[in-house]
């Protein structure tokens, strides 16, 4: 199953856990309004592809109790200060993981929060933080990397259930579940103040303390994140068909040369001029062909290859091809266009289509995990450089008088995700991606029929 939410600015961030299956395939499309004018001479593929899509692996486990067990040895001297805080990270990442989750899913409720939802949320995560917290090593070196950890734990712990507090509905249980989220933010800022972990120059500005948390999480981050190696694949072939193309051009043109020095004889103005017109020739329709060609020699070939390797032993763990290209609306698969639904304006669309071919090793994965987490942050700010500015108006009717109302001109974006693990059937997935010039305003996933649930 993946999940799609709305980060800063124009940023989508797609994840999805790679179980234990080998292969893994990912398909993402994106349907772009034709009125935008987007072609791949405005966008071209490789820019898109360096600049609009990030890509990250994490190490992932259902065991949530392992880190822990873990810690517990590490306090007994059994650990060594890396495996200890390799282990007290893996925590740390994936409780932030669940807690963003969680915490979306109760923003984005359509049938709205609950309190005995929200009292649930609140004492899963309390409990986590209270089994962190019993585990304070003595060790002055693990001390500070878990003083980090649970200052950063405390923090995001409160700013996620802030964010709730902000966006939730005001109507039913709010001001109690309001009562229930603010209690506990104010028990963490207490436990932060009792450790002394931020001087009160830092708490006082906002940017300071932002600045640390996000210093804090990269920390966490670390050891648990695949580091990779990115490759452009073809190289090799491009050069052998430049020089393939280059010695059938210039072999044509010396034979042309040849036929008409014989034809006009001798050096002349004339055969001056045929010359001249026939190396402009060969400089023109030269590019021409080795363009041509190499698109159809790479159609449908994966562009990059990506590697991983644990941070840890360096090992290789798994290797990624992948593709970007630009598709057309007749050659895409059946059940790509079911999950569009045809309509109008689909045959106005620009069709942007992403895609990956993933090996894993979980055998040479860090002991105790056989899974990875992806997260794909796909930036569409340069979509929105296509976009119209400003605003129009609408009018309304309201107690006999008529009003004016600006309206922010927005466009729908169609974005479809078809995921294959193993030899489990494929899962396709729809949202619709509300932007306007300004931000992502709005994403809304379309239930799809027919699913296979993930195994």
């Amino acid at each position: 199953m993946i999940t799609v939410e709305r980060k800063d600015g124009f940023s989508l961030k797609i994840s999805r856990i790679l179980r234990e299956a080998v292969e893994h395939k990912l398909d993402i499309y994106l349907f772009i309004p034709g009125e935008l004018g987007l072609n791949t001479q405005v966008v071209p593929e490789e820019e898109f592809y360096h600049n609009a899509i990030h890509v990250k692996r994490t190490y992932f486990s259902d065991r949530q109790h392992l880190p822990l067990v873990y810690s517990r040895l590490a306090r007994r001297g059994r650990l060594t200060a890396e495996q200890y805080r390799l282990s007290l990270s893996l925590y740390a990442y994936q409780y932030v993981v669940g807690l963003e989750q969680s915490s979306h899913e109760l923003r984005n409720d359509k049938d709205g929060v609950t309190r005995e939802e929200v009292e649930e949320f609140i004492a899963l995560a309390q409990e986590i933080l209270k089994r962190l917290r019993r585990n304070v090593p003595a060790d002055d070196t693990l001390l500070k990397y878990y003083a980090n950890i649970d200052n950063y734990l405390s923090w995001f712990t409160e700013q996620r259930l802030l964010s709730l507090v902000a966006h939730l509905p005001r109507n039913g249980d709010y001001r109690l579940i309001k009562t229930l989220l603010l209690e506990v933010c104010e028990v963490e800022r207490r436990h932060r103040e009792a450790q002394q972990y931020n001087s009160s120059h830092t708490n006082d500005s906002l940017s300071r303390i932002s600045n640390k948390m996000r210093l804090l999480r990269r920390l966490i981050e670390y050891p648990v994140t695949l580091k990779e190696r990115t490759r452009e694949l073809g190289g090799g072939e491009q050069k052998l068909l430049k020089a393939a193309v280059t010695a059938v051009v210039m072999t044509s043109v010396s034979l042309a040369a040849y036929e008409v020095r014989e034809t006009l004889g001798g050096i002349s103005l004339m055969v001056i001029f045929a010359l001249a017109l026939l190396y402009a020739l060969r400089e023109i329709f030269k590019d021409d062909l080795r363009n041509t060609l190499w698109r159809w020699l790479r159609k449908g070939r994966p562009k990059w290859r990506r590697q991983y390797f644990d941070v840890h032993s360096n090992q290789l763990v798994g290797r990624q091809l992948e593709w970007f290209d630009y598709k057309r609306n007749s050659r895409l698969d059946a059940d790509i266009r079911a999950a569009r639904r045809a309509s109008i304006s689909q045959r106005e669309e620009v069709i942007m289509h992403y895609g990956s071919h993933s090996r894993m090793l979980p055998t040479r994965f860090l002991s105790g995990y056989e899974q990875t987490r992806e997260s794909l942050q796909l930036d569409l700010s340069l979509l929105s450089k296509l976009m119209e500015k400003g605003s129009h108006h609408v009018y309304q009717l309201k107690e006999n008088q008529v009003a004016r109302q600006p309206v922010e001109k927005r466009y729908l974006i169609n974005l479809i995700t078809r995921e294959v693990q193993g030899q489990n059937p494929p899962l396709i997935q729809r949202w619709k991606v509300v932007m306007s010039r300004s931000k992502i305003v709005e994403i809304e996933e379309i239930p799809q029929r027919g699913n296979a649930p993930a195994k």
